[in-house]
């Protein structure tokens, strides 16, 4: 038995070891902590917007930058405060409700109605994935110099395969850690726009006093807002939030977490234009690697180099979003077990979409001869997503209004007003746009 004097030396000994753990840890975090609660929650909304910055993202502000200078930030900044609205309404649904988009599509608005949504889905989803396939091997393109470099048809299906594994073996948690370390890959966009030397004083005074240029402008802002609130986001932030669990008491770490998601996406979109609208305007390009090798030209390899480590960072999160988000809506909207976490077994219909979108993008990208004009064929989908967006966009505020899904948590009148407007500003650009194409008089 210890003597009171022994219990005192244990309880001084233990006292000097604890402040010993202090002094050598002195900034631990509790599981209570609100910044463990945020890196805990941490992945959604920043995997989201960062996708939304794929090869055809970059092919667009690479674009807007080389026809119209900084012409279009002004656009950018605008559409980047819409998709934060749009991803919060979605974000909150899924913590509020537990389940996906097409889920309560479904449940909300009939079977013929959620059908219809994921045959557009499906048919825009599968397009886009194909062109993220295209944009790794475009990378590969750029980082060893040479348009016909053979090392394509070894990075594509390897790159591929490692995503296929990745998602197929591995855990939801896992998952998301490794999209998050991809989202690094944007970085480099930062010092490729500073290597391009642009004038930052013309860069302040176009973003506040843009001039439109050509008829043009009008397509470029429509496929700028499709590229930016693209579907399968929306899609993609619902269910990853239901997905993971997230409750009610957490969601103002969410919210942080979404918010300045979106805000790093939109600086890197910044980004991109301004490096090709310093380096390239006023010009026409045909191809991602036409936009790095005029970076290398007028900004030195460097920038080049920092360009193609970007795109390919930017194609392969994005490669595997996409089959995700496809792979989750289709099997919500019809009842299908789905989760990262399950196993061809347990959730067989949500792992052969994945799989089968996986391998439709690497063998069509490994077809020799495809089209030389890539860069169109990315803006046309960005079109049509834009396209999408005011019907998806509706579904999202009729859902998020509903007081027996949502209770309390229903929109507020000012966050209506910007959904409802920005749903309208979309569908009126959209049509003003498809008028310009078949000159329709209206």
């Amino acid at each position: 038995m210890d003597s009171p004097r022994q219990k005192a030396q244990e309880l001084r000994a233990r006292g000097r070891a604890e402040r010993k753990k202090q002094a050598r840890f002195p900034f631990s975090l509790s599981r209570s902590s609100p910044i463990f609660k945020l890196f805990a929650i941490l992945g959604p909304g920043l995997i989201a917007a960062n996708a939304g910055n794929d090869a055809g993202g970059i092919a667009t502000f690479a674009t807007s930058g080389a026809s119209y200078g900084y012409n279009l930030l002004w656009a950018l900044a605008i559409t980047g405060f819409c998709l934060a609205i749009v991803q919060e309404m979605c974000a909150r649904m899924g913590v509020v409700t537990g389940k996906g988009l097409s889920d309560l599509i479904r449940e909300q608005f009939g079977v013929r109605w959620a059908a219809l949504a994921m045959l557009a889905l499906l048919i825009a989803n599968t397009g886009v994935t194909i062109t993220e396939f295209l944009g790794i091997a475009a990378s590969v393109q750029v980082l060893a110099n040479d348009i016909h470099t053979p090392l394509i048809y070894v990075v594509v299906p390897l790159a591929g395969l490692i995503l296929w594994l990745l998602v197929t073996r591995g855990s939801y948690r896992r998952v998301e850690k490794v999209f998050l370390v991809m989202s690094l890959g944007f970085l480099a966009y930062i010092p490729a726009a500073f290597a391009a030397h642009p004038n930052w004083g013309q860069v302040a005074h176009q973003f506040v006093s843009p001039r439109v240029t050509d008829a043009g402008y009008l397509f470029a802002v429509v496929t700028l807002i499709g590229t930016t609130i693209s579907p399968y986001m929306q899609f993609f932030v619902q269910s990853s939030v239901a997905d993971k669990g997230i409750r009610t008491g957490e969601y103002v770490y969410e919210k942080i977490e979404l918010y300045s998601g979106t805000i790093f996406s939109i600086l890197i979109a910044a980004f991109v234009i301004i490096a090709t609208g310093a380096a390239l305007y006023p010009h026409t390009i045909n191809n991602v690697l036409e936009a790095a090798m005029a970076l290398r030209a007028f900004a030195g390899q460097y920038a080049s180099l920092l360009f193609g480590i970007g795109l390919f960072g930017a194609s392969l999160l994005a490669a595997a979003v996409l089959p995700l988000s496809t792979a989750y809506g289709i099997c919500e909207a019809f009842g299908f077990e789905r989760g990262v976490s399950r196993s061809f077994r347990e959730a067989p219909v949500f792992q052969s979409i994945f799989t089968g979108l996986i391998i439709l993008g690497v063998l069509v990208t490994l077809i020799p001869g495809l089209p030389d004009h890539l860069v169109q064929v990315l803006l046309i989908l960005q079109d049509v997503n834009a396209a999408m967006s005011p019907i998806l966009l509706t579904f999202i505020v009729l859902l998020v209004n509903n007081r027996r899904l949502m209770g309390r948590h229903v929109n507020g009148p000012v966050r209506n007003v910007i959904a409802w407007g920005t749903v309208a500003v979309i569908a009126v650009l959209v049509v003003l746009l498809v008028s310009s194409i078949f000159h329709i008089t209206l």
